[in-house]
């Protein structure tokens, strides 16, 4: 198996957990405070990753460098908005209704991958694209 693709399927069980246990916590709370509380065990959490693996100067190199800094940050802010809106859905939403649409983000990911850094899509990948998109809407209408 590729690395790439394990890694892939991690991510995509990992986040099937923040689903489950973020429903799960949600009862009786505002989601927009459980989400900042997530976020600071995540900062904590990863910065404990950084400092076991001994790569402390690599955060000190991700300051350093101004444009790369303002890229990650921007992608901070796009995480955070995405799991406000993700966690006040799940708060209202059943997860089986909530998940599938926020994977819509698949479909936009590619899209803007497309027009932005000019990568290729396969016609097959197109159809999977396509189906996934369908697949979202589908359930966001019926």
């Amino acid at each position: 198996m590729k690395p790439w693709l394990f890694y892939a399927l991690l991510s995509a069980v990992s986040a099937a957990f923040v689903s489950i246990f973020g429903k799960m916590g949600l009862a009786g709370l505002d989601s927009n405070a459980a989400t900042a509380v997530r976020a600071v065990i995540m900062a904590a959490f990863l910065v404990g990753v950084v400092a076991v693996e001994g790569h402390g100067a690599s955060m000190a190199a991700v300051f350093a460098d101004r444009r790369a800094l303002l890229w990650i940050a921007l992608s901070g802010i796009a995480g955070a908005l995405s799991w406000l809106f993700y966690f006040l859905a799940l708060k209202y939403g059943k997860v089986s209704e909530v998940a599938p649409i926020d994977k819509l983000s698949v479909v936009f990911a590619v899209l803007l991958a497309v027009v932005l850094f000019g990568e290729r899509v396969s016609a097959l990948h197109a159809v999977a694209i396509g189906l996934i998109a369908a697949g979202g809407l589908m359930l966001a209408v019926f």
